[in-house]
């Protein structure tokens, strides 16, 4: 009897619901359109929202929002860094260059801060045992100051030895700031930081998710990987600080991957990173300025940091790699992890690859991620059709992330061959220019082609059905991975 009276209010009720919720997901759907994002994404998240309403809801909420309109740093606190750091013009067209570097250079100063700094001394770690050595050392040596940035900062061996030096250096009166991803080390006992700010570390996560924020951060990464000491040497590169980058964890070897050391000019540019992400978490402007560098402007190795991430007004990391393939002429040789591209990223390498450009690709057999890895399986046949030679990386994880190009650039760092890592990411990648730099990360990725499985395409057109519907349905989820 009292459910016959209510019946009819909990009907209207449900109606109403339904009305609300109906205009909800049309709302969402006009705020994804009108915001004129990748189309392919935007067609993505569409689906998602028509076909799975709840879920999709809840997915865009979580993993769909912009950042487009957030000011890491304000223009008057760039401009006091920019003084600070000594961050000059150089005049392009008087280097000793082709003309392909200088149209790159030119890009990254259109994009970012305008900078160039010749005359750089550069060390490539490709090992992690090697990178920590030498990193533990310059952190033992430091005198004012370490900024250190990595995404993951694990509690194992090699992270509780970091963090020990930290504070050996922080009791000695050396300021130590530290950076970390919140949700790259989510999985980090929290006690693990603590106690390194109580012993006088300066450390904090970026972008903290708690729940009020949980909706505007849980899809934003910082993915950088920086390490500014007193102003005098940097590093930079793909490495997170976890025993899997350096002895191997859970019984498997330790990752490949490419790390560098920087001392020279460049310096300026990492402390530069540092300092807006430190401005963008509240905490100061830094003031600590790097050394000075005076070197001839054509000699050494020339360099360029380049900041990319979701706030910006251009995907700049995107774009560098799409002028880069498009300028090249003899090469081009990629490093991913992960080989999720656009589709202006594929059909310029498809097209200079057709044009005769030596175009090699090196992906993990086996990444960490089984969605990722069906996800970037599924680019292999259509790299190969255009004459793309594709290599598996066997026996161990593949984590570097390197472009070769011709004789004269190759860029390295954080980023990823991926929409993640170009839309969501806070990424940092340094640009080489420089014959003999170019020369010796050939050498090191033609020595990674002999560790490589070569793909051949009749060989990869016969792998199982079930293997194909995997790429495909993954391929489906890779815009907004």
């Amino acid at each position: 009897m009292i459910l016959a009276e209510l019946f009819p209010y909990a009907q209207v009720i449900y109606t109403v619901f339904t009305i609300i919720y109906a205009f909800t997901i049309l709302g969402v759907i006009g705020i994804v359109i009108s915001e004129n994002r990748n189309p392919i994404k935007s067609l993505a998240w569409v689906t998602v929202l028509i076909l799975l309403p709840v879920v999709g809801l809840f997915l865009y909420l979580f993993f769909g929002r912009s950042l487009k309109s957030v000011v890491m740093i304000s223009r008057k606190n760039r401009v006091k860094l920019r003084r600070q750091e000594k961050l000059e013009n150089i005049d392009v067209n008087g280097l000793d260059l082709c003309d392909s570097s200088k149209q790159l250079i030119r890009l990254v100063n259109s994009v970012v801060e305008p900078h160039y700094f010749p005359g750089n001394s550069i060390d490539i770690f490709t090992e992690g045992v090697d990178k920590f050595k030498s990193l533990k050392r310059d952190l033992l040596a430091a005198e004012k100051y370490i900024n250190f940035q990595y995404y993951i900062f694990s509690n194992d061996t090699i992270g509780q030895e970091i963090a020990d030096i930290l504070i050996a250096k922080a009791h000695q009166g050396v300021k130590v700031r530290v950076i970390y991803d919140h949700v790259g080390s989510w999985s980090i006992a929290s006690s693990f930081f603590k106690r390194m700010r109580r012993d006088g570390v300066d450390a904090h996560p970026f972008l903290r998710v708690t729940f009020p924020q949980l909706a505007n951060r849980l899809n934003w990464r910082n993915h950088r990987k920086v390490v500014i000491i007193d102003g005098k040497v940097g590093y930079i590169g793909g490495m997170n600080v976890a025993d899997r980058y350096n002895t191997g964890a859970h019984g498997r070897p330790a990752w490949r991957d490419t790390h560098l050391r920087v001392v020279g000019g460049a310096v300026k540019a990492l402390q530069y990173s540092f300092a807006v992400d430190w401005n963008f978490m509240k905490r100061m402007l830094l003031t600590q300025a790097t050394c000075s560098y005076h070197t001839d402007p054509n000699a050494g190795n020339g360099v360029q940091v380049i900041d990319s991430g979701p706030t910006g007004l251009w995907n700049g990391m995107s774009l560098v790699f799409l002028k880069a393939i498009s300028l090249a002429q003899k090469c081009i040789y990629i490093q991913t992890p992960y080989f999720l591209p656009n589709d202006g990223q594929i059909k310029a390498l498809q097209a200079a690859a057709l044009a005769g450009v030596d175009v090699r690709l090196m992906i993990p057999r086996s990444p960490d991620s089984r969605i990722l890895r069906y996800s970037s399986f599924s680019y292999v046949k259509e790299c190969l059709q255009a004459g793309i030679k594709v290599y598996f990386y066997t026996g161990r994880m593949l984590h570097a992330k390197c472009i070769i190009v011709d004789d004269e650039f190759v860029t390295t760092g954080s980023t990823n061959f991926d929409f993640r890592s170009f839309e969501h990411n806070f990424e940092c990648n340094i640009l080489v220019y420089g014959k003999a730099f170019n020369a010796r990360m050939k050498q090191i990725y033609m020595a990674d082609i002999r560790n490589s499985q070569r793909i051949i395409l009749s060989h990869w057109k016969r792998r199982p059905m079930g293997q194909r519907a995997l790429e495909s349905l993954s391929r489906l989820l890779g815009p907004i991975l």
